[in-house]
């Protein structure tokens, strides 16, 4: 009998389909308490990551054959990351009326959200590819990992920060722009957009349509930035 529970369980786990269960389950567990709560820690990337890994490590399952149960999630993220033009058009005459700050605050804080994380990691001592690898954090994995490729980094790397200040910036973000009185919705979304990608979006978009659209915005305009100015900045200075 116990053999028997024991094969039912190893179908299971090893089920194509387990991979998903698990990846969407644990993302809808924890943000289901996180809106109940609305506690900054429960961040649903960050949390869902580690409940994932957890139910990984516990079943013995290995990354391999996680990550190919669950391919099908990373084809969606194309069509999931298009949608996001949904309120980007929704609210294109609000962003065509801010035309000009909008570039402004692109210009103004892709320079010094590049420029600090370099400066602060060479001012600890890191070298040059770790400094290489920093300096694309703030735009979505793909695209850091090509760019960090190209002036030097390591890909993988590169994909671990954008996770961390990701979720950083998901934490701390809007709780920071409370604190210094940036109550703009506009304004709230391209900081949140511009600084923490994706994640950031993603906590835009849990306080307005509006906050959202400009957080879509911001980015999608860091990350075309970053790939075409990065690495032709960084071979000048070179």
């Amino acid at each position: 009998m116990s053999l028997d529970w024991h094969g039912a369980w190893m179908s299971v786990i090893h089920h194509p389909l387990f991979g998903i269960a698990i990846t969407l389950g644990a993302y809808q567990l924890v943000l289901a308490g996180y809106e109940k709560t609305r506690w900054v820690f429960l961040q649903p990337v960050l949390i869902s990551m580690l409940v994932v890994i957890g139910v990984l490590v516990s079943c013995g399952l290995s990354y391999v054959e996680y990550r190919k149960s669950t391919e099908i999630l990373s084809i969606l993220l194309g069509p999931a990351t298009v949608a996001l033009a949904v309120p980007l058009y929704l609210n294109l005459r609000r962003i065509r009326q801010l035309f000009w700050p909008v570039l402004t605050t692109l210009v103004v804080g892709g320079v010094l959200a590049t420029g600090l994380c370099v400066a602060l990691g060479w001012m600890l001592g890191a070298n040059h590819m770790i400094l290489m690898t920093m300096a694309p954090k703030s735009v979505t994995s793909p695209i850091a990992m090509l760019v960090a490729e190209q002036i030097g980094g390591v890909a993988a790397l590169a994909a671990v920060f954008v996770l961390i200040t990701g979720v950083i910036g998901g934490i701390f973000g809007p709780g920071l722009l409370t604190l210094a009185r940036v109550n703009s919705p506009e304004a709230r979304g391209m900081a949140l957009g511009l600084t923490a990608h994706a994640v950031g979006t993603s906590a835009a978009l849990q306080e307005s349509e509006e906050c959202g659209a400009f957080a879509a915005l911001a980015m999608s305009l860091m990350g075309v930035a970053t790939a075409l100015f990065l690495p032709l900045a960084v071979s000048l200075v070179a």
